[in-house]
């Protein structure tokens, strides 16, 4: 705290006080008192005690930080920067850019080519269709099993929310693995399959399963997230002016989860479209039936046919980023909206 004075000696005390460091007062002495006089005249014009005391005004000293502080501050903050740049451009940056220099090296005729044969148009055809049918389950089931997670109690509750979220810590070799146990050769399911003639075990349905599986939460956990953030009011508003709980679901709920349905099926397309460990497991590969777009690309560098694995792979590049773009579109869109000035 810095002290001011406003009495007759402020002058010579700043005088002798110039020299001192900033931000420490000067302070100067006062006088001793004068003893009062013993004669009663001089008893009535004695001072009052205090009279002559400098009046001091306390004011906050300004701190200011040291600007080798601020220059290590910046000097961290750009090494942090620095880091986190060289990290990304290592694991995800060059990768990328060695996959699409390869693929125009070994030439788009050549990719083009491999991709137009049988062999690669039954890949991609199997991709396209697994995609299609996970988007239409998980956007059906999806649905249905955040509203029983969020909105419904009962027993076991906590124990089916914590194996919704098991496939993301699961290995899909291991998920592809206990689908074979099941459905395979021998697998528990297999005598009550094998009189109807349903095969599971290295033909699509299997692959269906797995794409299923892999794919569960996304859908699910987006829309749950939703659920929780909205809380009942409206739909309890609902009902009380009279609809029906089909009534409400279609006009209240699904229009209030429209931004976490879009988000949980945008990342359940790019999923599905990269699965490869489990349908490899339970599918063989086998060019022309069990074939998806991941195993191809496994099998043409397999077999050093470098144009067809790196045109594959460059398509399947670019079909995720797009499908991220589109999820950046779609939630800067709702921010937008959400705060009242859609661009």
């Amino acid at each position: 705290m810095l002290e001011l004075r406003t009495s007759e000696g402020d002058e010579a005390a700043e005088e002798e006080g110039s020299d001192r460091p900033a931000g420490i007062a000067a302070t100067a002495e006062a006088p001793s008192p004068t003893p009062p006089p013993t004669s009663g005249e001089g008893r009535k014009r004695a001072p009052v005690i205090g009279a002559g005391a400098p009046t001091r005004v306390m004011v906050p000293a300004i701190v200011r930080p040291p600007r080798r502080r601020i220059r290590w501050n910046r000097i961290g903050g750009m090494a942090v920067t620095a880091a986190v740049l060289v990290y990304l451009g290592l694991v995800l940056v060059l990768p990328l850019a060695a996959l699409v220099v390869e693929a125009v090296r070994a030439g788009a005729g050549e990719a083009v080519r491999a991709l137009a044969a049988p062999e690669g148009m039954s890949a991609l055809v199997n991709s396209l269709l697994l995609v299609g049918i996970a988007l239409a389950v998980n956007g059906t089931l999806g649905i249905a099993g955040a509203i029983v997670l969020v909105r419904h109690r009962f027993p076991g509750r906590r124990l089916l929310d914590a194996l919704v979220d098991l496939p993301l810590a699961l290995s899909p070799v291991m998920a592809g693995l206990a689908v074979l146990l099941l459905f395979g050769r021998s697998g528990w399911l297999d005598p009550l399959l094998r009189p109807s003639g349903i095969r599971v075990a290295f033909a699509f349905p299997g692959m269906v399963i797995c794409t299923l599986l892999v794919t569960l939460p996304f859908t699910i956990r987006e829309v749950g997230h939703v659920l929780e953030e909205l809380g009942t009011g409206d739909e309890e508003a609902a009902a009380t002016l009279g609809a029906t709980p089909w009534q409400t679901f279609w006009r209240v709920t699904l229009p209030n989860v429209r931004r976490g349905l879009t988000f949980g099926l945008t990342l359940t397309a790019a999923r599905a479209l990269g699965e490869f460990g489990a349908v490899l497991v339970v599918g063989g590969a086998i060019s022309g039936r069990t074939q998806t777009a991941t195993t191809f690309i496994y099998a043409a560098a397999e077999e050093r046919n470098t144009a067809a694995a790196y045109g594959t792979a460059a398509l399947l590049a670019a079909a995720s980023m797009l499908l991220l773009l589109a999820l950046q579109a779609v939630r800067r869109h709702t921010t937008e909206v959400r705060d009242g000035n859609p661009g």
